[in-house]
């Protein structure tokens, strides 16, 4: 959707809008680098009930990643704009819903239950939000050069978050421990941070006042041309391969970020049984993803954003593998990875460009803007991230015949190779097989986007 005031950015929006990510990503990273550990050391399901959890809420939501975008399409706008009003009338509900998943209620099913009903019905409830916020980098970006500048503030603030929260996030957990006991702890946690993402995505919510256009005061055709049909929609994906390449290579970058994250307390509880010493490592590690996401321009212009983004993956690739090698060396091993985190800060930053080449390259090919709806199939690749979290820690942790009571101390040679298949060897193949995706599969350079936005303009003209 096209508003058509063309109002500049504001200077809040060019400082601060991903305030609103860094908010969502605080709360959840207490899923990202807890939930496996909650599931199997605090909750004590065993391996096989831990992956039916984690199997089945996540599946769910990967299931319903493609249908946010499209409604927030094709339903009729609400008060405050298509997009933006959804910035605030859900993410209130979210802290309640989120605090379920990490609750041990009784026992057997019941529990389970109520730990996936929480996952599925918070992540249902965040994702028109989050969606709405990705989308609204369209609505309020005029120009290549706009679009730039909100992706790249986004990425900083929302990489921030980590380093944030490596100071927030298990201290609040620990105090947590303290008041209400060890087994509910990161339910507090989720709870409490839940908030924060509400308040910071309501800042998102009035630094976007007056940059959508209200379409019920559009006149009949102008507000028919402003929506997409179904139709439009399938035909948005099936004819645009580029977007199917990328959606494919773009899991590699999730996959990293979830499994990586959900492993490394395995790491640091088991190989180098030191687990205070995560915290400098989230901490390192993502003070360097910050610097990835601020170099990130600056790469792509030298590369131009495609190809930046191959030698990111393939970069990323050897130092896990390389980190795999040289587990036992723990300082090794944390600059390794946070070198990788860095990598990751790179990748961040560069596929919201990829896929607004996707988006010009769609209007190109069927005549139709369909912005929101492959801003929201963004969330595709990022659900079925979650998903291979859960499937793949616990397989790696299956495979090494890993039992939660097993004393760290006593913890076997496969045992640890069996958490570095987790946290480095499946995500640097993952890594390795998007690179080549993108090599040889997204043939989209800036000169072909540029010829293609020039004939979309002398069409329009």
């Amino acid at each position: 959707m096209e508003s058509t005031k063309k109002k500049e950015l504001s200077k809040a929006l060019k400082t601060f809008y991903g305030v609103g990510d860094c908010g969502f990503s605080l709360m959840t990273n207490v899923e990202s680098y807890f939930f496996n550990f909650f599931l199997t050391n605090l909750a004590h399901f065993d391996l096989g009930t831990t992956s039916l959890i984690t199997t089945v809420a996540s599946m769910v939501d990967a299931c319903l990643s493609w249908m946010y975008g499209a409604v927030l399409n094709s339903i009729k706008p609400k008060k405050w704009g298509r997009y933006r009003s959804w910035l605030m009338l859900l993410p209130w509900i979210v802290p309640f819903l989120f605090a379920f998943q990490f609750m041990k209620v009784g026992d057997g099913m019941v529990s389970v239950i109520v730990v996936i009903l929480g996952a599925v019905l918070s992540h249902i409830v965040w994702n028109f939000p989050y969606v709405a916020n990705v989308s609204m980098i369209a609505v309020a970006g005029k120009t290549p050069e706009d679009r730039a500048q909100l992706s790249s503030t986004r990425a900083a603030w929302a990489n921030l978050s980590k380093v944030i929260f490596s100071y927030v996030g298990p201290p609040l957990a620990a105090l947590f421990a303290g008041i209400i006991g060890e087994t509910n702890q990161y339910a507090a946690t989720a709870f409490v941070l839940g908030w924060v993402m509400v308040a910071l995505y309501f800042a998102h919510f009035k630094m976007f006042e007056g940059y959508e256009d209200m379409e019920e005061a559009q006149d009949g055709a102008k507000a028919s041309a402003s929506k997409t049909s179904g139709g439009d929609l399938v035909k948005s994906l099936l004819q645009n391969p580029p977007l199917m390449v990328l959606m494919l290579a773009d899991l590699a970058k999730w996959m990293f970020n979830f499994v990586c994250a959900g492993a490394a307390i395995y790491y640091f509880t088991y190989v180098a049984q030191n687990v205070p010493l995560m915290s400098t490592y989230i901490l390192i590690s993502n003070l360097l993803c910050v610097l990835g996401s601020y170099l990130a321009k600056t790469v792509a212009k030298k590369l131009s954003t495609r190809f930046a983004a191959i030698i990111t993956f393939f970069a990323m690739a050897v130092l896990l593998i390389v980190a795999n090698f040289t587990y036992n060396n723990i300082t090794l091993v944390i600059v390794l990875m946070s070198l990788a985190q860095m990598g990751y800060g790179i990748a961040y930053a560069l596929t919201p460009a990829l896929y607004a080449d996707t988006v010009i390259y769609s209007e190109w090919q069927t005549g139709k803007n369909a912005a929101g709806w492959i801003s929201g199939l963004q969330n595709v690749p990022l659900k079925v991230g979650v998903m291979a979290r859960g499937i793949i820690i616990s397989a790696s942790l299956a495979a090494a015949n890993f039992d939660s009571s097993i004393d760290p101390a006593a913890a076997t040679e496969p045992l640890k190779k069996g958490v570095c298949m987790a946290f480095m060897l499946v995500p640097a193949l993952a890594l390795v097989i998007a690179a080549v995706l993108l090599l040889l599969g997204f043939k989209l350079t800036k000169e072909k986007v540029e010829q293609y936005q020039a004939e979309i303009a002398a069409r329009k003209a």
